[in-house]
C-alpha cells in the first residue's frame, strides 16, 4: 500500500515549547482536513475561534511549521469512561482528558457508571465541577436512562447532559425502555444504548442458551445477547421516532439490524470500537487485557463492522475507554474486570491497521472521527473561520511503539500493548490552546 502522499518533508519541523504568554496560534503549511479532502493553507486561532488569517488580532502568536502534517478537526469519542465521581482509583477526569489530548480527542462524551449516578441535577453538578476544574479537554457527561441505572424509574435529563444512558446494563424490562423513549422524544434527548439481554449473560460472562462462540477454551457472551436488545429497541423508535444510539456494535447481526433501519428512516446511529474493527475472537489470549464487553467476536463479524464502515451503516469510531486498576486487569480472561484503555493509541492503530492496508482511505477515518460524531451530538466541527479551534495535528509518517508504562491514563490494560504503528499525534489544540504537544 502506497502511504497517503503529502508534499513537502517534516525533517525541517520543530520540536518547539508551549509560549504560555502567546496570545494565538499560527499553524503554517499543514494539509487541512474538511470533511472530504486535503488542501494546503495556514490556519490562525486567537481568542479560542479559528480566525481567517488575515484577521489577526492578536499581539503574540505561538508558530507551528506543519508542513507534511494533517491538521484534522479535533476528535470526538461518544463514549469514554472517566470514572470520576466515585472511582478515583481506576481514572480521574484530569488523568482521562489528559489521554484524551494525548490521543487527538478535543471533546469526549462520559458515561455515567459512576458513584454517585447522575441520575439527578445534584449528582450531575459534582459531575461538571470537576470537569470544570481539571478537564483538559472538552466533556460532555450523559446521565442515566433510570434513577441508580437499575432499570427502573425513568430519569428527567437537565440541563449539560448530552444524552441518556444505562451504560454497562441496559434496561432490561421492555416497558421502561418504550417509557424511556417516549420521554426522549418529548425532550428531544439522544439515547445511547448498551444492547445486552442480562437474561442470557451470568457475572462471568458465561451464556445460558446455549448459543456462543468458542476458541481456544474460552467462551465468551454470546451474540444473540447484544443483537436481541437492538431488534427490541429499534422497534420502541420505529413507535416513538427518539433519537437512538447503539453503543459498541460488535456483532453482523447488529449491523444488519442497523442497516435495515436506517433504510427505513429511522433517526438510528450507532459507533464501533477500534478492538472490534482490528481484532476478533482468534486473537483471545488467557490476559485481563482481552477482556471487554462486547467481547471480541468472530472473524465473521468483524468482517460485517468493516463492511459496515465501508457503506456508511457505522456512524463513528469510540474507543470505550475503560480503565480499571493493575490488579483488576491481572488475573486472566476469567477473573479480570471488563474493559480496555483506547484514548492514547486509537488513531493510530486503525491508520495503521485499516488505512495503511487500504482497507478504508484516510478521508474517511477522520470523518467517522470528527464530522460524523459531531452530528450526532448536534457538535459544531471543521477547521472553519468562526468554529470553535479544536484542532488535532498529526504526523503520518512518525512511526512508534505502543507502550502503556507511557500512558496518561491511570489504566494500563490494552491488546494493543506492544504493537508497531504509524501516525502520530502532535499537537492537539482545544480551545485555542495547546493541551498537548509530542515530545521528540
Amino acid at each position: 500500500m502506497k502511504e497517503f502522499d503529502f508534499e513537502g518533508s517534516n525533517e525541517s519541523k520543530k520540536e518547539l515549547v508551549v509560549n504560555l504568554n502567546s496570545e494565538g496560534i499560527s499553524i503554517e503549511n499543514g494539509f487541512v482536513f474538511n470533511g472530504e479532502s486535503f488542501s494546503q493553507k495556514d490556519v490562525f486561532c486567537c481568542e479560542g475561534v479559528i480566525k481567517n488569517i488575515n484577521d489577526n488580532f492578536c499581539d503574540e502568536v505561538y508558530k507551528i511549521d506543519a508542513n507534511g502534517i494533517l491538521v484534522s478537526p479535533g476528535f470526538i469519542d461518544l463514549h469514554v469512561h472517566l470514572r470520576e465521581p466515585g472511582f478515583e482509583y481506576k481514572e480521574t477526569i484530569k488523568t482521562g482528558t489528559a489521554a484524551a489530548v494525548a490521543g487527538g480527542f478535543t471533546t469526549v462524551c462520559s458515561m455515567p457508571n459512576l458513584n454517585p449516578v447522575p441520575d439527578n441535577k445534584k449528582n450531575l453538578k459534582i459531575q461538571q465541577d470537576i470537569i470544570k476544574k481539571d478537564a483538559r479537554c472538552r466533556v460532555f457527561p450523559f446521565m442515566s436512562i433510570t434513577t441508580n441505572r437499575n432499570g427502573e424509574k425513568i430519569v428527567l435529563p437537565h440541563e449539560g447532559s448530552i444524552g441518556i444512558s444505562d451504560d454497562g446494563d441496559g434496561v432490561q424490562d421492555d416497558n421502561v425502555m418504550a417509557r424511556a423513549m417516549m420521554q426522549a422524544k418529548k425532550t428531544n434527548t439522544l439515547i445511547s444504548a448498551h444492547c445486552e439481554d442480562k437474561k442470557l449473560v451470568d457475572p462471568l460472562g458465561c451464556i445460558h442458551d446455549g448459543i456462543y462462540s468458542q476458541k481456544n477454551g474460552f467462551i465468551g457472551i454470546s451474540s444473540v445477547s447484544e443483537y436481541n436488545q437492538i431488534e427490541r429497541d429499534l422497534k420502541l423508535v420505529k413507535k416513538t421516532g427518539c433519537k437512538y444510539h447503539v453503543c459498541h456494535l460488535s456483532t453482523k447481526e447488529g449491523i444488519h439490524l442497523v442497516r435495515r433501519a436506517k433504510s427505513d428512516g429511522l433517526p438510528v446511529t450507532c459507533e464501533v470500537t477500534p478492538h472490534h474493527l482490528l481484532l476478533c475472537e482468534d486473537d483471545i489470549k488467557d490476559d485481563g487485557s482481552f477482556k471487554m464487553a462486547p467481547p471480541l467476536r468472530s472473524r465473521n463479524d468483524k468482517e460485517a463492522l468493516i463492511e459496515g464502515l465501508l457503506d456508511g451503516t457505522i456512524d463513528a469510531i469510540a474507543t470505550d475507554h475503560a480503565p480499571h486498576t493493575v490488579y483488576e486487569k491481572e488475573k486472566g480472561l476469567l477473573g479480570s474486570a471488563m474493559g480496555i484503555v483506547g484514548l492514547e493509541c486509537a488513531f493510530s492503530v486503525l491508520y495503521t491497521d485499516l488505512v495503511l492496508k487500504n482497507i478504508i482511505s484516510l478521508e474517511k477515518l477522520l470523518f467517522l472521527m470528527t464530522f460524523s460524531p459531531a452530528k450526532i451530538i448536534g457538535a459544531k466541527c471543521g477547521v472553519y473561520s468562526g468554529n470553535n479551534a479544536d484542532i488535532t495535528l498529526i504526523d503520518p509518517k512518525k512511526e512508534w511503539t505502543i507502550k502503556s508504562c507511557n500512558f496518561f491514563s491511570k489504566g494500563k490494560s490494552t491488546p494493543f500493548e506492544g504493537k508497531k504503528v504509524k501516525g502520530k499525534i502532535i499537537y492537539t489544540i482545544v480551545d485555542g490552546k495547546i493541551a498537548y504537544n509530542s515530545p521528540k
